[in-house]
């Protein structure tokens, strides 16, 4: 690889680093993947530096990982990590024209998340014996993952600081720290209120815990199998044979928006997706409406007609 692509690729990982507050694993994909065009260009387009390539010489580098018999999936990250770097260019103004913009990925057959209906959350949520140590907690907990669409990690983290009760929003530190406002919704409110006055306030809190805001019985934050442990048993209470994660709870905060005509950028931000495409995946209930609505109702697919 010559000193040229060295450079940039150097310049890139900085800029991935400082300005997009990406995580290292996905520093580390990004520059691995530049890595490789730069090997490739050095064998079949030698002299060539990145700021010199056209869509003919990328197409040709698409064309060739798919010969390698590579899985749909890696193409796509190589790929995206190759207009990752082109943008990157672009930004730095160091290229006037994005030659990567139109290259295209594999189609991947994406698995629809699963999701629960409204009437399966407030089955599970009116489930939680309230009655219990910990009920108040857990009750508190559920709501916001559905109310706000948190990932686990996101809610084993909140602090207290990170609550704004009188607007009605959380502030999440999320993915490469990024930070985003969650509104959530009153009955989130409602008990998330009753946990910290009836419960949190009343427990022994464990040195360096006192600022996050759902504790164990030992006054220590929580921990992801607590959580996934937490929704099994509220699941299997109630009696819904589905596998259900606190993951599902995100999936069904989004559904329901978009099903109810929520606008899909909101959604986006709301989650805390990079990409738009990411967030898409949620319209899939809308699609299957619609063929639906064709099934039901157009005369030529009536089975009458």
């Amino acid at each position: 690889m010559s000193k040229t692509w060295e450079t940039y690729i150097k310049q890139f990982r900085h800029y991935l680093k400082i300005e997009r507050s990406l995580s290292d694993n996905s520093i580390e994909a990004y520059c691995r993947d530049v890595q490789r065009l730069a090997e490739f260009v050095d064998l079949d387009f030698q002299g060539l530096s990145p700021l010199e390539l056209s869509s003919k010489e990328l197409q040709a580098f698409v064309r060739t990982i798919g010969e390698l018999e590579l899985s749909e999936f890696t193409q796509a990250r190589m790929i995206s990590g190759i207009k990752a770097f082109y943008r990157f260019l672009v930004y730095e103004d160091l290229v006037k024209k994005d030659p990567a913009q139109l290259l295209e990925t594999p189609r991947l057959g994406r698995k629809l998340p699963d999701t629960l209906s409204f009437e399966e959350i407030n089955q599970i949520l009116e489930g939680v014996p309230l009655g219990e140590a910990q009920g108040h907690r857990n009750r508190a907990m559920l709501e916001l993952l559905y109310s706000s669409g948190l990932r686990v990690s996101e809610l084993i983290n909140l602090k207290k600081g990170q609550i704004f009760e009188e607007i009605g929003f959380l502030r999440i530190v999320g993915k490469g720290n990024k930070e985003r406002l969650v509104p959530f919704g009153k009955d989130a409110l409602k008990y998330l209120k009753i946990y910290q006055e009836e419960v949190r306030n009343h427990q022994t809190i464990a040195r360096g815990h006192e600022e996050y805001v759902f504790l164990n019985r030992r006054g220590k934050k929580l921990s992801r199998v607590m959580i996934f442990m937490i929704i099994k048993e509220a699941v299997e209470r109630v009696g819904i044979q589905k596998n259900v994660s606190p993951h599902t709870f995100r999936h069904s905060f989004a559904t329901h928006l978009i099903e109810g005509g929520a606008d899909l950028r909101a959604v986006q931000e709301m989650l805390g997706h990079e990409s738009i495409t990411t967030t898409e995946i949620y319209t899939h209930l809308d699609r299957d409406y619609l063929r639906q609505v064709l099934t039901d109702f157009h005369p030529r697919n009536q089975k009458n007609a």
